[in-house]
């Protein structure tokens, strides 16, 4: 058993961005080609502290690398004010040949930078021309530092960024660590999401909103919105967006906004595209004039699989990390 930890896996997907975008294009474009198993993620509760919750996601993705695995997932908003992340992840890979666990990777970068990058991917699809020079975001955590950083790499041409937290302090230093990511990059710090939203015709929300709370009003009326949280917009402000999402399926669930816009209308009308499709060119969607556009990702375990996977191999070739003999019966795996 291989046994990656953080700061391996940081070193490995260090100023990697091209290929890590590479590699969540090709897993959105062989997903869209139905070469996965993705199924529905389970959530775990707890009935006496209804913020926290613990997600695993098992996939399986096809091509000429398949790649099986779990990501186990958890998310306690409390974390920030102990000093610590809010989610910690750890995700298993199991061998295609017997099935065996093969590798047990810390993932909690691997699931931000596929997402990051997974918001970048989609920046580049919806942005209406000319690309943006500006992003705004709302909710200045570890993942909108990842859409930052692979925004910015996506879209050369952004060299201002507008930020918003409910905590000014974090505000405050999430602007530092944004000008050390983004060499050059101008950071403005303002006091209400509304300033934020409306800045740049491209806009993050990465909050830990658990129902929501904002429509998009004060957005450009051509923004591109990147919705990463799920659960921050109304059902009005989706239903009089165009929607894309990561998978249909998936994100109409578990109370995220476009869930209840479901429950609301009591279909999926709203849905316009999937990101597998339009990256392989096989949508008819346009992005119609004066309207706005919003990118709802569930964040597929697909995703995870193909950059842990890369982490496993760079790791096996660089020789990373640390083997676990004995770990299962019968064998020195």
């Amino acid at each position: 058993m291989l046994i990656v930890g953080h700061n391996e896996v940081r070193a490995l997907l260090e100023e990697r961005e091209q290929d890590i975008l590479d590699l969540i294009a090709r897993a959105y474009r062989l997903h869209g080609e139905g070469r996965s198993a993705v199924p529905h993620s389970v959530f775990l509760r707890f009935p006496e502290e209804p913020a926290n919750r613990i997600i695993g996601l098992p996939a399986y993705l096809g091509g000429s690398e398949p790649v099986a695995g779990i990501k186990w997932i958890a998310s306690f908003p409390g974390n920030v004010a102990r000093g610590i992340e809010r989610a910690s992840a750890s995700m298993v890979l199991n061998s295609m040949v017997d099935g065996r666990p093969e590798a047990f990777i810390e993932s909690s970068l691997i699931s931000a930078k596929r997402t990051g990058a997974s918001a970048a991917l989609a920046a580049g699809l919806l942005c209406a021309e000319p690309e943006p020079t500006g992003i705004s975001l709302v909710g200045l955590g570890p993942i909108n530092l990842e859409v930052l950083r692979f925004t910015t790499a996506r879209l050369p041409s952004l060299r201002t960024a507008t930020v918003y937290d409910l905590d000014t302090e974090r505000a405050k230093v999430f602007a530092e660590r944004a000008r050390q990511v983004v060499p050059g990059l101008t950071v403005a710090v303002v006091d209400s999401a509304a300033a934020a939203l409306g800045a740049h015709p491209l806009v993050s929300l990465a909050t830990t909103a658990g129902r929501p709370h904002m429509d998009l009003s004060a957005c450009q009326p051509e923004a591109a919105v990147l919705h990463v949280s799920l659960r921050d917009l109304t059902v009005a402000a989706v239903l009089d967006a165009q929607n894309v999402v990561d998978d249909a399926d998936h994100v109409c669930r578990e109370r995220t906004s476009l869930h209840l816009a479901e429950l609301e209308t009591g279909g999926r009308e709203f849905v316009h595209a999937e990101i597998g499709t339009l990256l392989r060119g096989g949508s008819g969607f346009r992005r119609e004039a004066g309207r706005r556009v919003v990118f709802s990702p569930f964040g597929l375990g697909v995703l995870d699989l193909v950059l842990a996977r890369w982490v496993r191999d760079r790791a096996n070739a660089e020789e990373v990390g640390v083997r676990v003999e004995g770990f299962l019966p019968g064998g020195a795996a």
